[in-house]
């Protein structure tokens, strides 16, 4: 019943996904960031949408100017998932991320989200479509 479960939720958010860039894509209808309308201000997140889109299009430079960072760590996260993969497969070891990793990944998100609200720092910044 538990892989039932595990095969039936990436399904239903792929649908889900798929059912909304169909409407943000052919009726304009999208979801605003609520920290971005509030406060006038990008939050680390700001531009994730779109970058999703653009990469259902293919379209990676635009996916990286939606939000270079979180476009970076997919990256990492990937190249990390395969090492871990082939280590696995072939060396029969487990690898854990030590939690001090993940210390640091929370101070860059954060310093990621002050600096493209700084001037001259734009360019971190969601581009306008």
């Amino acid at each position: 019943m538990l892989a039932k479960n595990k095969v039936k939720a990436p399904i239903v958010l792929f649908v889900i996904f798929l059912f909304y860039y169909i409407l943000n894509k052919y009726l304009n209808i999208s979801i605003p960031c609520l920290f971005h309308e509030i406060t006038g201000f990008f939050c680390p997140g700001c531009g994730i949408t779109r970058m999703f889109f653009s990469l259902l299009e293919l379209n990676f430079y635009q996916a990286f100017r939606f939000n270079p960072l979180v476009f970076i760590l997919i990256i990492l996260g990937v190249i990390y998932w395969l090492i871990k993969l082939l280590i696995k497969k072939f060396l029969n070891i487990s690898i854990v991320i030590p939690n001090n990793v993940y210390y640091i990944l929370l101070i860059i998100v954060i310093i990621f989200g002050i600096l493209r609200n700084i001037p001259g720092f734009e360019f971190l910044g969601p581009t306008k479509i």
